[in-house]
């Protein structure tokens, strides 16, 4: 008599629905688990990167809008400053949406909806157009932002734990190298001489392909369907919101300096539009491509070991921002730019692991055991990463707005980095405090304790 294969199962009622799936059993990884998160990790990686390009077009489009649009620096940091605000408040409900709709409903349904922002666009962009319809505009490109939430949620639940920091890694920067990729493209049309409509016009079709695509090779979870109270469980929880004070430090950068590098070297260093395109892309791409290294190094030697570090290197950093930029020290201003953006990146991999290692040492510490403290810590990390990237994003629309009261009062981005500095030292002491620190006492009280009552212990997470 043949054991049972533990293959997936899928189901009968058609739509691509897989009915069991558990990543941690090493048979069920084997027989066909890991091909399927593998191919549902791939496509996910697409839509995402595209809805990264769409959420972060602005901060192209706005190298285009010369004198003739008659907008100021100022007009130009609120719009994008606006784009990111949308992107972060609508990954709260693309967070729940997995659980609504299923992961691959609604990649197609968060696919399509790209179109929306991406064609009003295409039709108002021209001199003569107001501000206000310019910010109107934006603020549809902002859902472009909510597919990182949507993305990130149902990718987690694909892959076992051990696996989650590289998998989580790689689709996160498969979707961050969205923001270089359409900066990139706008440089080539900038330096062909053309205008923002074709830039716009290259990504219609993409659209409509990430979402045909999603359809064809994506899957849903039934175990994941239908499990909204887990967002309200995730929110009740406080190292919910201890990491997304430590995630806008990370993806916070990111996505802010994305939107404002560009401004940054027009109004402190008079670089124009193209000399300004040459540079801007260099910073998200090495940001995106090293976010999955972040994730292996947490995989190795714990992420909150690797964020703390992290912090350190991003302050250097930042300091190193200023005193060039008091100086007018361009290439070294532009260097120190793009480790910043580089050190955010591998940052954003290691917070991320931490959260799945967080919500296991929770479900260890109630003492679940085996699957039932995996589905426990899938439930929980899951839905608290849609939280999380929310707010994380929101560091996005500080920093823009920092930048903007900094060059509209001192006419330089020196004291917007002044705070970020002492930002990112706060973000530092909270890792070591929470997550590293070993208060006194501690090793004696774990010794003593009883076996039968597992101990809390962050500090491999």
């Amino acid at each position: 008599m043949t054991a049972p294969s533990k293959a997936p199962a899928t189901s009968s009622r058609g739509g691509r629905w897989i009915e069991r799936w558990d990543p941690e059993d090493e048979t069920f990884w084997k027989e066909g688990g890991e091909r399927i998160a593998n191919r549902n990790l791939f496509f996910s990686v697409l839509s995402e990167h595209i809805g990264f390009s769409v959420w972060t077009m602005w901060s192209v489009l706005v190298l285009f809008m010369g004198p003739e649009y008659g907008l100021t620096p100022a007009d130009k940091f609120l719009l994008t400053s606006m784009v990111t605000l949308v992107g972060a408040v609508v990954r709260v409900p693309y967070t729940f949406a997995v659980a609504i709709f299923g992961g691959r409903n609604w990649t197609i349904i968060s696919a399509s909806l790209l179109l929306v922002p991406t064609v009003a666009a295409f039709v108002v962009m021209e001199p003569g157009t107001s501000f206000s319809t310019f910010l109107l505009v934006g603020l549809l490109a902002g859902i472009g932002g909510g597919n990182f939430a949507s993305s990130m949620t149902n990718i987690n639940a694909f892959f076992p734990l051990r696996r989650k920091g590289w998998a989580l890694g790689l689709n996160a920067g498969g979707g961050n190298i969205g923001v270089p990729v359409i900066q990139l493209i706008a440089l080539a049309i900038i330096g062909a001489g053309g205008g923002p409509r074709l830039l716009l016009g290259i990504y219609i079709p993409l659209i409509l392909v990430a979402a045909a695509l999603s359809a064809v090779y994506m899957d849903n979870l039934s175990s994941v369907k239908n499990d909204t109270g887990a967002a309200k469980d995730a929110a009740r929880d406080a190292h919910t919101w201890i990491m997304s004070f430590l995630y806008v430090g990370t993806f916070g950068s990111f996505i802010g300096y994305s939107f404002a590098f560009g401004m940054v070297l027009q109004n402190e260093f008079g670089r124009t539009p193209l000399q300004a395109a040459y540079l801007t892309f260099l910073g998200p791409l090495l940001g995106s491509l090293i976010r999955p290294v972040g994730g292996w190094l947490a995989d190795r030697y714990g992420g909150a070991r690797i964020s703390l570090y992290n912090y350190v290197g991003m302050g250097a950093a930042t300091a190193v921002l200023i005193v060039a930029g008091v100086q007018e020290l361009l290439p070294l201003f532009v260097t120190a730019f793009v480790v910043l953006f580089m050190l955010s990146g591998l940052g954003n991999g290691s917070t991320f692991k931490m959260i799945p290692g967080i919500f296991q040492a929770k479900a260890l510490a109630k003492g679940l055991q085996g699957e039932e403290a995996a589905a426990y810590g899938r439930r929980l990390s899951g839905a608290s990463m849609g939280l999380i990237g929310a707010v994380g994003a929101l560091g996005g629309v500080g920093i823009n707005l920092a930048f903007r009261q900094s060059f509209l009062s001192a006419g330089s981005g020196t004291g917007a980095f002044v705070s970020f500095l002492v930002f990112y030292a706060a973000c530092f002491a909270v890792t070591w405090a929470v997550y590293l620190r070993r208060p006194a006492g501690a090793q004696a009280q774990a010794t003593a304790a009883t076996e039968a009552k597992p101990q809390m212990s962050y500090a491999e997470v």
